[in-house]
């Protein structure tokens, strides 16, 4: 028999048959990692399966690549983003971005540790649209496709840096962009480190996450788009023309 105990989120919970439910946890130190609850389709155990939920789990299989069974503790609700539209949204787009990135069952323990942050901001601090942008760009460092973002890509330098190369995300200097500034992707300066978020540079900032994202994980999508919980958080976030 396989057994281990760890902590995470729960991302998603779907019924299956009568009594239970499948759900995938983002766990320390196993990962996205799905399990059979049983009784988990009970009205009892609802609140404790939903997204974003901070559980304790056990899981049980006979042999490692079944899928399992889940013992579930919960440990932190955070409901308190059901009555914030703007941070269910938060909630709902990083439980999916996370199911699509996470290759099944691999350890990210830096990426769970920024991830964890992020649901507990989204009930406790009002800058945590800032937060979601890092930790989408953590995302793309922990799966391969980090932005480099310290000097210009041309010249080597650290100052008056103002783009980033779409083929290559590296950063470019404004002098060092030429004509080809209009070909480049806009660097927020408070992606720098340079004063605070405004929502113009939010959504220069979320431009360069979703070329990224839909870059990277161009063999994950299959041609589709990113998760729609990201669209509609963005739909919310962002300045209207």
């Amino acid at each position: 028999m396989m057994e281990w105990r760890d902590q995470g989120a729960v991302l998603s919970m779907r019924l299956h048959g009568e009594t239970s439910a499948i759900i995938e946890v983002f766990t320390a130190q196993h990962g996205r990692h799905s399990g059979v609850v049983r009784g988990g389709a009970s009205r009892r155990m609802a609140a404790t399966l939903q997204p974003g939920t901070q559980v304790d789990v056990t899981w049980r299989a006979r042999l490692d690549e079944q899928i399992g069974s889940y013992r579930v503790e919960p440990v932190q609700s955070r409901a308190g983003v059901l009555s914030d539209r703007l941070a269910l949204a938060g909630l709902n787009a990083t439980c999916a971005m996370l199911q699509i990135a996470l290759p099944d069952r691999e350890p990210h323990p830096q990426l769970y540790r920024a991830s964890v942050g992020l649901l507990d901001a989204l009930q406790a601090s009002a800058d945590w649209p800032l937060t979601y942008l890092r930790w989408e760009m953590q995302l793309l460092e922990e799966l391969g496709f980090a932005l480099d973002l310290r000097r210009c890509a041309v010249t080597g330098s650290r100052e008056d840096l103002a783009f980033v190369s779409p083929k290559t995300g590296r950063a470019v200097s404004r002098g060092a962009a030429g004509e080809w500034a209009a070909r480049l992707l806009p660097l927020p300066p408070m992606l720098l480190g340079q004063g605070p978020a405004t929502p113009v540079e939010l959504a220069q900032g979320f431009a360069l996450t979703s070329h990224f994202l839909t870059k990277g994980f161009e063999p994950l999508l299959n041609g589709k788009p990113l998760p729609e919980a990201r669209s509609r958080l963005l739909a919310l976030l962002l300045p209207k023309n």
